[in-house]
């Protein structure tokens, strides 16, 4: 009864690292830096999104 949970709680560890990966990004100076550590977030966003959940509140043209 707790595997409902444990995809919950992944998919909110990844989008938690998403979310200081692009907080580090506006903290950093180094431009190329900055656009790693953007597209990592991103990268870790879309994995999370495909992953464990639908409700990503964007709208897919398709």
């Amino acid at each position: 009864m707790s595997g409902d949970s444990q995809p919950s709680k992944e998919a909110q560890q990844m989008r938690d690292k998403a979310q200081e990966l692009e907080q580090a990004a506006q903290h950093a100076t180094d431009p190329a830096q900055r656009q790693r550590l953007k597209d990592r977030a991103m990268r870790i966003r879309e994995k999370a999104e495909q992953e464990y959940g639908r409700g990503s509140g964007t709208m897919d043209p398709m």
